[in-house]
């Protein structure tokens, strides 16, 4: 009997809250920034997280890696649980756990040099002697492909591309085992995106890394993740592999996001119906009750607006969070024709 590996990070009803303010009866505002999040990530796994802007896509990222404190749950790397570890106990199993971040401008200290960036790290762990982490530092340079001309540059002397591959390779210094790729091709021209993204998959590859993919853009996501997290204010409302949730999305609000991807072929393009959602996304500050969508869901009744939608499994490893559809009945356009509704708490 083959016994299942446990997930490399598992992420278990995480929440995080930010003060903002007060309201006029001095009762401060609260954004639940993260709303009770349950996710696993498999060794050698990438999961793309994605929604709109303000979901919580990157703080949630941030709180996996304690970079933002998380207000309660639990993450749990390698079967420890992080929430609680300080000092000491937490900077050693920081080795294993980085991030690239989204802006490849503003995360690189204009005053260091490309060396100095990358060697930064390593000094700090204490990985290596001086030999080595010139070696080391001269490895991870090719690795990103990168001449041994720019190691004595500063950031400011490269292009967007250039610069978010420094990022990288400081990322991978350390040798982890998982990062947080929070929107690394947002800021970068079109056709350098493709390029990070097929490095990204390479450096997976020959280093065995894990991936949290964070991004908007569904192409990307498609391109490079295992399995894919749908988030809508704070909360995750759809999971399952890649191929099926872009192929037969359960969520309407997934839908609508697949819907807006372009397509390469013309003719495809040309006939592909976009689902206009109506309305804005909702104020964290104050989101809407029950199903945090409905708001904005053409398939919403009134039990929506008073029931919380547990994430469910409707098809084999394919989740969704939607009162209105269950594995007997996985079609809400049907069900909604059809006046059904599985009503669970």
């Amino acid at each position: 009997m083959t016994s299942v590996q446990p997930p490399l990070i598992s992420i278990q009803d995480l929440t995080v809250q930010f003060a903002a303010g007060r309201r006029l009866m001095g009762r401060p505002h609260t954004i639940k920034a993260v709303d009770g999040v349950s996710l696993d990530i498999a060794h050698g796994e990438t999961v793309g997280l994605v929604g709109e802007s303000g979901c919580g896509k990157s703080t949630l990222g941030k709180a996996v890696l304690r970079l933002t404190e998380p207000t309660s749950g639990k993450i749990l790397f390698r079967g420890r649980d992080l929430t609680h570890l300080h000092g000491g106990a937490m900077r050693a199993e920081r080795k294993g756990l980085q991030m690239i971040f989204q802006d490849p401008f503003g995360s690189l200290n204009p005053r260091m040099t490309v060396r100095q960036i990358i060697e930064e790290p390593l000094r700090s762990f204490g990985l290596t002697g001086r030999a080595g982490v010139s070696a080391r530092v001269n490895e991870l340079l090719e690795a990103v492909g990168l001449a041994p001309g720019h190691l004595e540059r500063y950031p400011g002397e490269f292009s967007g591309g250039q610069r978010q591959r420094i990022g990288i390779a400081r990322a991978l210094a350390v040798e982890p085992e998982f990062i947080v790729a929070d929107e690394p091709i947002s800021a970068l021209d079109v056709s350098i995106q493709a390029q990070i993204i097929n490095l990204l998959k390479r450096l997976q590859d020959e280093n065995n890394l894990t991936y949290l993919f964070i991004s908007h853009d569904l192409r990307a996501v498609r391109h490079l993740a295992d399995r894919v997290a749908v988030m809508y204010l704070g909360r995750i409302v759809e999971t399952g592999s890649a191929r099926e949730v872009y192929s037969a999305p359960l969520m309407p609000y997934t839908r609508a996001l697949i819907s807006a991807v372009p397509l390469s072929d013309p003719e495809a393009e040309a006939k592909r119906k976009r689902i206009v959602l109506k309305g804005d996304l909702p104020s964290p500050i104050d989101p809407p009750s029950g199903c945090h969508f409905h708001t904005r869901c053409a398939y919403a009744i009134d039990a929506c607006r008073h029931t919380v939608p547990k994430l469910a499994e409707i098809k084999p490893r394919h989740k969704a969070a939607c009162i209105r559809i269950d594995p007997a009945n996985p079609d809400i356009e049907k069900n909604a024709a059809d006046g059904l509704g599985a009503i669970s708490a």
